[in-house]
């Protein structure tokens, strides 16, 4: 059997599309083993049962592969090598995630349940939740324009109203503001979108 063998991966499409989404938020690739890509995930140490479900959804996602956690100084780094990642995520070897202008695959971006997964993770990586002169809204923060177009398109398919704001910063990159402000708790219950 050869070395370079791929483990199993799990078929559920709706675990696939959350990881998918976790990745696309926190995520970055790299192969410095140069024998299979290792996807990390850093999160903050504020949201300890985050980072007890990513960790479980990687295992679950990848039952043979081992998940390594290093603790940081106000982070978790969660990690875990598979030569399945460059064809669920993107290119390890070819830029960061804003260069290669990254994007939501088409079969979750065509089905509204696997949107929903996606939605969760890319929130619960690079959204919030908080209280505007008592309303609550909902964001999600991104430089990457492929990934926030994506993001608008998957709100706006499950029937809600998302604003967009862009912002040039001082590197010369746009920051993508994508903020649901109406229905915002259903918004919230439909993606089942926590932060804790």
């Amino acid at each position: 059997m050869s070395y370079f063998r791929k483990q199993p991966l799990s078929p559920d499409k709706k675990l696939q599309s959350y990881i998918i989404g976790i990745a696309l938020g926190d995520g970055n690739l790299s192969n410095s083993n140069r024998r299979a890509p290792r996807l990390r995930i850093s999160c903050d140490k504020k949201y300890p049962t985050l980072i007890k479900q990513i960790i479980n959804s990687i295992s679950l996602l990848l039952p043979n592969n081992k998940v390594s956690i290093i603790n940081r100084k106000n982070c978790i780094d969660i990690s875990c090598y598979s030569n399945h990642w460059t064809k669920l995520l993107w290119n390890w070897d070819k830029g960061p995630k804003d260069k290669q202008n990254v994007s939501v695959p088409n079969w979750i971006k065509n089905n509204l349940d696997l949107s929903k997964e996606c939605l969760r993770g890319l929130f619960q990586t690079d959204g919030s939740i908080y209280k505007d002169r008592k309303y609550l809204m909902v964001n999600f923060v991104n430089i990457t324009p492929n990934l926030s177009m994506d993001v608008l398109e998957m709100i706006n398919n499950l029937g809600y109203s998302p604003n967009l704001q862009k912002l040039k910063q001082l590197n010369g990159k746009t920051k993508y503001t994508i903020r649901v402000t109406k229905n915002s708790e259903k918004f919230i219950k439909e993606i089942n979108f926590w932060k804790k």
